[in-house]
């Protein structure tokens, strides 16, 4: 399978650079966006994004989790990982198929949720 990209979403510049860091190290191609206006003007221009990485509390037009049940609804077979370090949003707050992380979260378990939705991303493609 070729790379997957992933998209990263955080307001925060330093947060989002070194997220982008850490998945660039793992393996995958990485697209960054400070708000969830801008990652759906990346959405739409690259059909390759097949993960999400999103902080919740986010300026502009919408949160992390509006914009991830935006994704949900336009592009389904995008993974979504969600990350807060001041909301833990209820199951039911989340879209299906979404996992969330809180804040801090460790190297090792970012990595592990991008392999877990790659696996997803994976079966996904393999079905279609």
């Amino acid at each position: 399978m070729s790379q997957i990209t992933v998209l990263v979403v955080d307001d925060e510049p330093i947060i989002r650079m070194d997220l982008a860091d850490l998945v660039r190290d793992s393996g995958y191609i990485v697209l960054e966006a400070a708000n969830a206006d801008e990652a759906i003007t990346l959405l739409e221009a690259h059909g390759a994004i097949r993960i999400l990485v999103t902080d919740i509390e986010m300026p502009g037009s919408m949160n992390g989790l509006k914009l991830a049940a935006a994704v949900r609804k336009r592009w389904p077979p995008v993974a979504i990982i969600v990350t807060s370090g001041r909301i833990l949003p209820a199951n039911a707050e989340l879209p299906s198929a979404t996992s969330f992380l809180g804040k801090p979260y460790s190297c090792a378990t970012m990595t592990a949720a991008l392999v877990e939705a790659a696996e997803t991303v994976s079966r996904i493609h393999h079905a279609a």
